[in-house]
């Protein structure tokens, strides 16, 4: 099962603006905010699936999805993991 997971900004990569490093439940991944028009700063939450920044979303927002998807267990365990041995890159030029 794949789920959206809420994020947090933690920084917008001053070489590559469409990548965010973003707090996922303490894991800290690069992710793509390149499909979103919305102006990101570190602070603001964002909807995540696959690596991909899907919406904006607010704090309170976040929470609630975040209690929810913990509730769920095996489910959340896995996409967490699955987060944890992501990476995405940025290129080098």
């Amino acid at each position: 099962m794949c789920l959206g997971i809420p994020g947090e900004i933690v920084e917008i990569l001053p070489d590559r603006p469409d990548l965010a490093t973003v707090d996922v439940s303490g894991v800290r991944r690069a992710i793509n905010i390149g499909l979103l028009e919305d102006d990101l700063e570190p602070g603001d939450w964002i909807l995540i699936h696959v690596g991909f920044a899907l919406s904006k979303i607010d704090e309170d927002e976040a929470r609630a999805a975040l209690a929810f998807l913990e509730s769920i267990g095996e489910a959340y365990d896995e996409e967490i993991a699955a987060l944890r041995e992501s990476m995405i890159e940025a290129e080098k030029g």
